[in-house]
């Protein structure tokens, strides 16, 4: 038999063989399809669904997808610093596009999406009907994200040789399969259970299906990089599988990413985490920019790009929650930080390691130095702490929110889809910002509402390709994009699949 130690050491998860055993069930399994057992041992499909769910908790961190979605925009940008946040240019290269094919962030998420797609696999085969209703929700949710990033998608149909490489869809094969599989499955799943948004639901189907019909026009197009084109059935479509989901909005914007934020009837879908250890890595979403003597502290990296946090209205609650709690305990603000910051308690003001003032600048460049080495940025929070367990915390990690739904409703309304918009509910969303305005009802409108909404929710990338501005030179970027960016590059050693074939330009 191959040795199982040397397979995984040179082959990616999803294109050829993962692992192959005579006497480890874990080991047993090759792309979904389970190899006999001469043991006579049984799959736990049980176990297997609950690893596919724990996946998605690999969104949390702050490289992978996170980083793909969010610091290949305008919005975010890991500057070096210094000796540190270097990582080989790897953060850099995200912001400028000129990642490779060898990048380790974008292997990390191509094993990562892939990897996920495996469990669900397994399940699909081996569960029970809940089960396998459940696990073919998450594998459409990891497909469409495999979809979005790197267009192509390997599959291996059940059954089939286990000494043949997986067969490979194309973008538009694996849109039309994604798509198919939600329409099949979203009379079969439950209802979303109140206060808890991280099982599969009816809700979160019909919002994935809402997603995958406003940007069919993004992945069917002969060049990924546009001209795109939105058929008016899609976005009727859209306005469909939006009025379908059953939900509300939180009045207050902070109650979506608050520790209990279980409880806000907006989240359609989550990754659950549990004080006390049982969770992912979504302090990231406060220590990648914290400075380190901050509360709770952080690692001094990640910073907002100048010329997106402009675009807000400096009042916008949905970038400075300042409630006394918050203050008191950590001495800042929530949400975008710039200025001079303090101890918990508001009043004492906080210094560098140099015993300067701590004070964020807007002003950055991407590699910094001096005495602007450890302020430079505008740095963020879009979770709130979780004060009884800064790194264990109870926060849950939503995917989606009742809001994008509204948006994308609109969206694809003024992109032909026949339907009416909720101005009541749209005007709560204008509302709760506590800044005076008016509902979106131009496309450019809706994008740069979009833009402030949803905030490193992982939605940027997806939403500049969509609206033709993803390519466009910005602040830290001062050029535009070769088209080949609009898609990341298959990995180097995924190759190894002879039916994958490497994206254009790379």
């Amino acid at each position: 038999m191959k040795n199982n130690n040397i397979i995984k050491s040179i082959l990616f998860v999803g294109t050829i063989v993962l692992a192959v055993s005579c006497t480890n069930l874990e080991e047993e399994v090759l792309d979904g399809v389970v190899i006999g057992n001469s043991a006579g041992g049984t799959v736990n499909s049980a176990s297997l669904l609950t690893k596919a769910y724990e996946g998605l908790r690999e969104f949390q961190g702050q490289g992978q997808m996170f980083a793909l979605d969010e610091m290949s925009t305008d919005a975010l940008v890991g500057p070096t610093r210094g000796g540190d946040w270097d990582d080989n240019a790897t953060w850099r290269q995200i912001h400028t596009h000129t990642w490779a094919p060898d990048h380790n962030e974008v292997r990390g998420a191509w094993n990562s999406l892939l990897s996920n797609v495996y469990n669900c696999n397994l399940v699909v085969e081996n569960g029970t009907a809940s089960e396998v209703v459940q696990a073919r929700f998450l594998r459409a949710f990891y497909y469409y994200n495999v979809v979005d990033l790197f267009g192509q998608a390997p599959y291996r149909e059940a059954g089939s040789s286990l000494e043949a490489d997986p067969k490979v869809w194309t973008r538009q094969e694996a849109t039309t399969f994604v798509i198919s599989e939600l329409e099949a499955i979203v009379g079969a799943l439950p209802a979303r259970v109140a206060g808890d948004a991280s099982i599969a639901n009816k809700d979160a189907a019909n919002f994935l299906l809402a997603k995958m019909y406003l940007n069919k026009g993004v992945f069917n197009a002969a060049n990924p990089a546009g001209p795109y084109v939105f058929d008016a059935a899609d976005m009727t479509k859209v306005v469909t599988y939006v009025n379908a989901i059953n939900s509300s909005l939180a009045t207050d914007y902070w109650d979506n990413f608050k520790p209990d934020n279980n409880t806000s009837p907006e989240i359609l879908f989550s990754s659950k985490n549990l004080r006390g250890g049982q969770g992912g890595g979504i302090q990231s979403r406060w220590r990648m920019s914290m400075h380190y003597n901050q509360t709770p502290d952080g690692w001094n990296g990640f910073a907002t790009v100048a010329e997106y946090y402009n675009k807000f209205n400096p009042n916008d609650r949905r970038i400075k929650n300042s409630d006394p709690a918050i203050i008191t305990s950590f001495g800042n603000n929530v949400g975008f930080q710039i200025g001079q910051m303090y101890k918990p308690g508001g009043v004492t003001p906080l210094q560098d390691r140099n015993a300067h003032p701590l004070v964020f600048t807007a002003a950055l460049t991407l590699i910094t130095s001096g005495a602007t080495l450890e302020t430079a940025g505008i740095r963020s929070q879009k979770y709130i702490p979780d004060a009884a367990n800064l790194g264990t915390p109870e926060n849950d990690y939503e995917f989606m929110r009742y809001s994008d739904a509204l948006l994308m409703k609109a969206e694809a309304i003024l992109r032909g889809g026949t339907g009416t918009n909720d101005v009541v509910k749209l005007g709560l969303l204008v509302s709760r910002t506590n800044v005076p305005g008016t509902i979106p009802t131009t496309l450019e409108a809706i994008y740069l509402d979009r833009g402030k909404e949803l905030w490193y929710e992982g939605w940027r990338r997806n939403d500049m390709i969509r609206f033709g501005k993803f390519l466009a030179a910005r602040e830290l970027k001062p050029y535009v994009s070769d088209n080949r960016y609009v898609l990341f590059p298959i990995p180097a050693d995924a190759l190894f699949n002879a039916n994958l074939k490497q994206n254009p330009g790379y």
